[in-house]
Formats: C-alpha cells, structure tokens, sequence
C-alpha cells in the first residue's frame, strides 16, 4: 500500500513542502532535530514527519535522495508512539561524513551509526518492520541487498504512527527529495 503524501498527518510543520511529479521535497526549519537528553542534556522535539498508523506486524518503507552534506542532516523515517518513546533512522550526517543509523528512544535517546559515503548521490531506502516486541531497521543503497542498521524493542501494544522525516539542526535550506513511501507486511527475518 502507497499511503500518499497527504494521507498523514505533519508532527511539526516543515518551511516547505513542494510535489515534483510523485516526489514530496521538504524543505526543514532551521534547529529542528529530534533527540532527548542523553549526553547533550536537551530535548529536542522539533523534527519534521509526516506520520500514519503502522499496526503490528507491518512494515514501513520511505525512499529518499541522498544528496545533502552539512553537519547533522538528516532524513529517513520516524516511528513514534509518544514525545518519549519514538526511532528516527535513516542517513545523517555527522564529521563530515554521510552516516547510516537509528536513535532510539525509550525516556532517553541512544544513537548508533555507521559511515555510508558511498551512498551519497543515490536513492537511500529504510525499512522498518514491527513484529512483536521489536522493531527491525534495514537500509540500502539503490537496489543494493538490505543492510541490517538495528534490532531495537518496541511495546508490542503501543499505537504507532511512522513515516518520512527529515531534520535540520544547524542551518537553515536543508531540501529533501522524498520519492516513494509504503506501508506492507513486516520482515521479520534478522539474517
């Protein structure tokens, strides 16, 4: 099932929305971000997403172009239940260098990343499957195999909205190109 780009509901207005043929180009508020206290003691709530239901043992799938490089870019999806139990993962930027990871966050933020540089100038598609206590993230590049980013828990009871998100921390003209986002069954393969 392809939901649309109107069919969910915006946590937090972006600057700019804008349809390029099927695409949705988001354009972030400069400082928005999505992080609660773990290290840098503040919480952020900010980010933009625009978010549907996904009901147990369903997955969610968002496509994006990768062609973004200031420090803490970041685009992907966002799987939240409430301001203090939510995973953002997808591609962000940090040292330079694009990052493929998650935060997850239970009361706190955790955050895990792993250097993709390669994927710059691609399609990155995320993947986030719900099945049972867990939440299983892939990602890749193009039509590349999938790459396991996280195994994380998630309350199997919790009502969860997800979809694509993006955020801007430190300027402002951030753009995201968004170009495809399903809702189907859950993947619940690890390996």
């Amino acid at each position: 099932m392809t939901p649309g780009w109107d069919a969910g509901v915006w946590l937090n207005q972006p600057a700019a929305t804008e349809r390029v043929g099927d695409d949705l180009v988001v354009t972030a508020v400069e400082g928005s971000d999505l992080w609660r206290t773990t290290a840098y003691g503040f919480v952020h709530d900010s980010g933009h997403a625009v978010l549907h239901p996904l009901e147990p043992d369903t997955a969610t799938e968002v496509s994006f172009i990768l062609d973004y490089g200031e420090q803490f870019d970041q685009a992907g999806i966002l799987l939240r239940s409430t301001e203090t139990t939510w995973i953002k993962a997808g591609v962000e930027v940090s040292d330079g260098v694009a990052q493929v990871g998650a935060v997850v966050t239970h009361g706190v933020s955790d955050w895990s990343v792993a250097p993709v540089p390669h994927w710059t100038g691609s399609t990155v598609t995320v993947r986030v499957s719900r099945a049972d206590d867990a939440v299983i993230v892939r990602a890749r590049r193009d039509e590349d195999p999938w790459q396991l980013v996280r195994v994380a828990p998630w309350p199997a009871d919790a009502p969860t909205r997800a979809g694509p998100y993006c955020c801007s921390p430190t300027r402002a003209g951030l753009r995201v190109r968004f170009t495809n986002w399903t809702i189907g069954p859950a993947d619940r393969s690890l390996h």
